[in-house]
């Protein structure tokens, strides 16, 4: 990661996305290890974590959601919207990008580095307008995966790739330390 010590930066986590693609690479990302590493690489303005939740989802990622809201993060949340089909199929939908766009346009001219954990193309466009007002863009997701968990699009208007799987050993912890952790009642970090 090339960052400048002196560097304000920006955090944005698609939670759902950044979930996701940690676990196709087998490993829980440990956000306290995740924020320090970022803060060491220059000053970390803020960090945004942005996810939906449902009252099912609720039991699952509302520890994490306190510890975060508690340990440095900005955690922007709406409720999941369920939809029901004709033929009975339900469909819970949520989507952050919006939320994400909008904090990033009007926090842009803060930082130097901004920092997308995302790996949806549909936030190409985001890039490309955070890009116009002099902001040098990281993406954070994964090619390691088949198939890759990022749009190629959005890969290419970034200024720099960082594939979560170079970041493992830095803000990672295993499934089965988690697994242990939560049998401990240790915090959801």
């Amino acid at each position: 990661m090339a960052f400048q010590p002196s560097s304000k930066i920006g955090l944005f986590i698609d939670g759902a996305n950044l979930h996701a693609v940690s676990k196709a690479l087998g490993f829980d990302i440990d956000f306290g290890r995740l924020l320090r590493e970022f803060q060491y690489l220059g000053s970390t303005l803020r960090a945004f974590y942005y996810t939906t939740i449902s009252e099912e989802a609720n039991r699952s990622i509302g520890p994490l959601i306190g510890w975060l809201n508690y340990n440095g993060y900005t955690v922007v949340t709406k409720p999941a919207k369920e939809f029901a089909y004709a033929n009975g199929r339900r469909k819970i939908k949520g989507d952050m990008n919006v939320e994400l766009a909008v904090h990033a346009m009007a926090l842009a001219k803060q930082f130097d580095e901004m920092v997308l954990f995302s790996g949806d193309g549909d936030l190409r466009p985001l890039v490309e307008a955070v890009q116009r007002l002099g902001v040098r863009v990281s993406v954070v997701s994964t090619i390691t995966t088949h198939p890759a968990m990022i749009a190629d699009e959005l890969r290419r208007q970034a200024d720099e790739f960082i594939d979560l799987a170079a970041l493992r050993h830095k803000c990672g912890r295993n499934t089965a330390e988690r697994s242990a952790a939560v049998g401990r009642d240790a915090d959801p970090t």
